[in-house]
């Protein structure tokens, strides 16, 4: 999240009462800043989006990424790596159900590893 304004990643905070931990409201969301971004990014440049409207997106991403990192974790644990790769996230998505979003995505991880190896290939050369 090199967009985020919180770096750290994911911070419990104790509870004394009850001795349970609970995470902060604001580190279980994505930034509404990113949020908001993204949404704009998809309507016309005169829109509006009201607050509550962020605020239920915002939402509702935080649960999905939620939803698909667990499973994608649960799959890890089970096969004992500790890791979450991409391609644990797509297998996530097509066990939940998303396998329409599937390919699109795989492509968008293929050309992120190509961009990966040539920024480590250009490093080696400098």
């Amino acid at each position: 999240m090199a967009d985020s304004d919180n770096e750290s990643g994911g911070y419990i905070e104790h509870n004394s009462q009850n001795n349970e931990n609970f995470p902060k409201e604001q580190e279980r969301l994505l930034p509404i800043a990113n949020v908001s971004r993204i949404m704009k990014k998809a309507l016309p440049a005169n829109a509006k989006i009201s607050k509550d409207a962020k605020e239920t997106v915002q939402e509702c991403v935080s649960e999905f990424i939620s939803f698909i990192t667990g499973e994608a974790s649960d799959k890890c644990q089970r096969e004992k790596r500790k890791t979450i790769n991409g391609d644990d996230l797509l297998w996530a998505m097509t066990t939940l159900g998303f396998e329409e979003y599937v390919e699109p995505l795989k492509v968008y991880l293929l050309r992120f590893r190509d961009m990966e190896g040539e920024k480590t290939a250009m490093a080696g050369k400098v």
